[in-house]
């Protein structure tokens, strides 16, 4: 076997590993009695359904799911209410870029539960135009639904996470907003100019939120993907696919392949938890690395 079909094999194991991580990983309480909100959770492919499940796996008290497309959402709730019996779920239709909606999810968790401590906004499109063929309202909608909606959670989610309910177990204000971002957002070279530029306005919303949210023990980070096989990308893998050249995805990054909305989701379990208590404003590329370089031709350095 060559050291292509090897490695190729090799990362095929890997990723079949990661996707069936949570039907062997033990329960933990990494989340437990945290109140969580997730937007963009529609996908059945996506970060955010990836995220939800962790979440629930991880403890969390109730999940707050919402998505601009309800089809998918009275299964999501089925799935998880089956696995995690103890983990109360609500599930709405919502635009993430509608302000109305935004604040009504963060003042019905604050009226179920007393609290609000996860808001990750994972809501967003991934359109392509080349920017001869990009039209203004092309624009302002990729700016709305991927930096607006960002914005409005980080404007109600702290606002609710100011909020302390001794009763609850909140004593002090503080939480934990997330925000999915892209490595467009870091650097051209990996999506539209509306996309980027969108992308590059949540990494920027977040290091201007924390100076405002000062000593309210409230962090705002975001996660930036790289190549994740999601509902978004099947552009990308389908033609890839039926060439038989799926070995070739993502073999530009250092890790030689793509990666999973359960990698995405890995990263956000961490941020929502106590254990980033410390990280505060900062863009997480996750991206096997694509990002950690200019551009490079393998096996020489310049």
């Amino acid at each position: 076997m060559s050291s292509a079909e090897e490695f190729r094999k090799r990362t095929l194991a890997r990723l079949d590993s990661i996707r069936s991580h949570l039907q062997t990983a033990p329960r933990t309480s990494r989340l437990k009695g945290k109140v969580c909100i997730i937007t963009g959770v529609g996908s059945l492919k996506g970060i955010g359904r990836a995220t939800a499940l962790l979440f629930a796996h991880e403890g969390a008290r109730h999940l707050y799911l919402a998505d601009y497309d309800p089809t998918n959402l009275p299964e999501l709730k089925s799935t998880i209410g089956k696995a995690y019996p103890d983990v109360k779920v609500t599930v709405q239709q919502a635009d993430a870029a509608d302000e109305a909606a935004v604040a009504g999810l963060c003042k019905q968790a604050l009226h179920d539960e007393g609290r609000l401590d996860v808001f990750f906004a994972n809501a967003g499109i991934a359109p392509f135009a080349l920017i001869e063929d990009l039209e203004a309202k092309q624009f302002i909608e990729t700016m709305r639904v991927n930096s607006l909606s960002c914005l409005l959670a980080v404007k109600h989610a702290s606002a609710a996470m100011k909020q302390t309910n001794p009763s609850r177990g909140k004593e002090y204000s503080g939480g934990s907003v997330i925000l999915t971002a892209s490595v467009a957002g870091l650097r051209s070279g990996a999506g539209s100019t509306d996309y980027s530029a969108s992308k590059a306005a949540v990494n920027s919303i977040a290091q201007t939120a924390v100076y405002q949210l000062q000593r309210t023990d409230i962090r705002v980070n975001t996660i930036c993907p790289g190549l994740i096989e999601t509902g978004m990308t099947v552009g990308v893998f389908e033609p890839a696919r039926a060439r038989g050249n799926e070995g070739k995805i993502g073999q530009l990054n250092p890790l030689g392949r793509y990666g999973l909305p359960q990698e995405i989701a890995n990263v956000a379990l961490f941020l929502a938890s106590d254990e980033s208590s410390y990280v505060n404003g900062q863009a997480w590329a996750v991206d096997g690395g694509l990002s950690s370089s200019h551009p490079v031709v393998p096996g020489r350095f310049h």
